[in-house]
């Protein structure tokens, strides 16, 4: 895939690089020091980048949309060592994908640095400027993506269609939330798309739908997402064009 002039403005368009620790084809953090190199080399480029294990600024904490995922695909072949470079934002979206880079040096250290580092240089051929990110509209576009039918098991308390209680159907209902000086409790119970959150009613709170990235949700119908900070939970989403944050402890 080559890189395009659309491509180049959205990565700009992000603040930071967010990259594993451990990437899929190693067995430990950062063995080989193939994290580090990857950091390395973007760092050069201009990024503020960081490992996924490191310590973020504030504004990162608050908002993993500001930054892009940064991971390496290990395609190697019996004798030839491949790796290729992806971009993806804070729901999973592939932003852009290097060309491979090879190597076919015998031991693994070596290997892949020679690699990670060719895919890096297919890379040359654009700058970094960073120019701020839409955040909203990145949130609004990827919740109606998602908004397919969710599928209920039957044994479920609330369904997000309707709530079936001794053969009466109902409307259902999300309850709002209002308290804002506690930290309320949720619990998880699993569908095929992600989540319903419920509270001890039982009412179904949030509706959150899986993402690429650990511990992150979009949450269904609320343009916002939902994070996790510590021990806690954050919901981050939009009520008539102010956001609105609260925390949360939630059993999954």
């Amino acid at each position: 895939m080559n890189f395009s002039v659309f491509s180049q403005q959205e990565i700009n368009n992000y603040k930071y690089l967010i990259i594993p620790e451990k990437f899929d084809f190693v067995k430990s953090t950062d063995q080989y020091r193939t994290s580090s190199l990857t950091k390395f080399l973007f760092n050069k480029k201009g990024f503020k980048v960081f490992l996924s294990n490191e310590s973020f600024p504030s504004d990162l904490q608050s908002n993993r949309c500001l930054a892009l995922i940064t991971d390496v695909l290990d395609e190697s072949s019996m004798f030839t060592t491949k790796s290729i470079i992806q971009f993806k934002d804070c729901y999973g979206k592939v932003i852009f994908t290097s060309k491979e880079g090879k190597s076919k040096e015998k031991r693994y250290r070596q290997a892949y640095h020679e690699s990670i580092r060719n895919a890096f240089n297919t890379m040359s051929n654009f700058s970094y400027s960073y120019q701020p990110l839409n955040v909203q509209k990145i949130i609004e576009d990827e919740v109606v993506e998602n908004t397919s039918d969710i599928k209920i098991d039957k044994e479920t308390i609330v369904t997000p269609k309707v709530i079936v209680v001794e053969k009466v159907i109902e409307e259902p209902t999300i309850e709002e939330d209002t308290t804002n000086n506690e930290v309320n409790l949720l619990y998880a119970q699993p569908n095929s798309s992600g989540f319903q959150l419920v509270n001890m009613t039982p009412k179904v709170v949030f509706l959150i739908l899986k993402t690429n990235l650990q511990d992150t949700f979009v949450i269904k119908d609320k343009n916002g997402i939902l994070y996790k900070k510590g021990a806690i939970w954050v919901a981050q989403y939009y009520v008539n064009n102010k956001l609105v944050e609260k925390d949360y402890q939630i059993k999954f």
